[in-house]
């Protein structure tokens, strides 16, 4: 667990986050029945073709990763040779082609890919913005970490993001939490963090302006001292008005009354999203006691996602030995740059092996993993429809002609 006495400390936070094993941020060491040797050792006996090939150019460092012909004219896939992006750049770097290779050495890589990626979308005038990664190494997954982890991991890469924005931009931010007892918290916890960040300022979605009962119960919790009210709160405003609302930790009730915030406070400021995992959160729209499935189609379907991944581990059953295979790939997407499907190798670095202007579907990204690793049931094949099911995509994902907006898949 990461010593919440060490959370103050924007400097150095980096290190905590980092995983021990592995260089890779995002994954644990590659077990040793790894994908890549499965697949080079059924090309040896002849069961399938060598599913990929690494060719190097000219220049120095660059990769070319390309499917085999086996599994060329697949409708997205697309070569990349583009120089493997490894270390942070103090200017923005031109982001539109994509990267072939992505191996963050450390969360401050990717704090500042996230910064560069938010900084060009500002410039190009957006406006509903969305930043997703693990906050956490992989193997801490959050089902089995403890649930502060993640609110301190999110509230420590926010500040670190925010920080590198205002060096960038000189942006002036607000930080938005859930309500008043974490917005408390925070302030106790990262109040060193919070004071070498100029012009920062801190709010709630409590001050939402709510009905009659609602403020009744509230002038009653503060009649009886229980407010969760912070004196050292005040330190943290600005005499200008914020240019970044960026809300962290909120849950699936709480995507209502972010709506309601924008709307009140942050018509035409720019609102970012930040780590707060919409695809979890977008599945329980319109279950009981949830905000409806409308939310997503008129609210956050209007925010593009600048920064974006999503790893995720699949398994295969296959008819030799070993039979079950396990493979992992992630979703990338660094604006203004394309979709990307990446693989994840051996070394825990992730290959580009798909790219599109729109965003992969779940499923669509599944199959292109399936596809370049020669683990694909023919097209048509009653295997192929038992494996994949009747639906491979989520209600928010099909439902293209209900939305208000575009944006999230751009």
């Amino acid at each position: 667990m990461v010593n919440s006495t060490s959370l103050l400390c924007p400097d150095c936070f980096y290190s905590l986050l980092r995983p021990p094993m592995a260089s890779n941020p995002f994954s644990p060491a590659p077990s040793p029945l790894s994908t890549d040797h499965y697949l080079r050792s059924l090309h040896h006996v002849g069961a399938f073709p060598s599913p990929l090939s690494i060719h190097r150019s000219s220049s120095a460092g660059r990769v070319c990763f390309r499917a085999a012909a086996a599994f060329r004219g697949s409708r997205r896939t697309k070569r990349l040779n583009v120089q493997p992006r490894e270390e942070a750049s103090p200017s923005v770097p031109d982001l539109k082609a994509g990267v072939a290779v992505y191996k963050p050495k450390s969360y401050e890589v990717v704090v500042a890919d996230a910064a560069n990626s938010l900084v060009s979308a500002l410039e190009d005038g957006k406006i509903r913005l969305e930043i997703e990664f693990p906050p956490l190494p992989s193997s801490i997954s959050s089902y089995k970490g403890s649930s502060d982890e993640f609110i301190d991991a999110n509230i420590q890469l926010a500040l670190a993001v925010i920080r590198k924005v205002q060096d960038m931009k000189g942006t002036k931010s607000c930080v938005v939490f859930p309500d008043q007892p974490e917005k408390r918290r925070a302030c106790q916890l990262f109040r060193t963090a919070l004071d070498t960040i100029d012009g920062i300022s801190i709010g709630s979605l409590d001050d939402v302006p709510s009905g009659p009962v609602t403020s009744v119960f509230k002038s009653f919790l503060k009649a009886m001292d229980f407010d969760f009210a912070d004196d050292d709160e005040g330190r943290w405003k600005s005499s200008e008005a914020p240019s970044l609302f960026v809300f962290v930790n909120c849950s699936t009730r709480d995507l209502s009354i972010i709506e309601k915030y924008v709307e009140k406070f942050v018509v035409a400021t720019p609102a970012l999203l930040f780590n707060l995992e919409l695809d979890t959160l977008r599945s329980d729209l319109g279950l009981l006691g949830f905000p409806t499935k409308e939310l997503h189609y008129r609210f956050l379907s209007q925010f593009v996602p600048v920064f974006y991944i999503r790893t995720r581990d699949y398994s295969k059953t296959v008819p030799v030995a070993p039979f079950i295979i396990n493979y992992s790939g992630a979703l990338l997407r660094q604006y203004p740059g394309p979709w990307q499907v990446m693989l994840k190798q051996a070394d825990g670095s992730y290959a580009c092996i798909a790219e599109s202007a729109t965003r992969f579907t779940l499923g669509e990204t599944k199959e292109e993993l399936l596809r370049v690793l020669g683990l694909q049931e023919e097209e048509g094949s009653s295997l192929g429809f038992l494996r994949r099911g009747f639906k491979n995509a989520t209600w928010w994902e099909e439902d293209v002609e209900l939305e208000l907006s575009a944006n999230w898949r751009s």
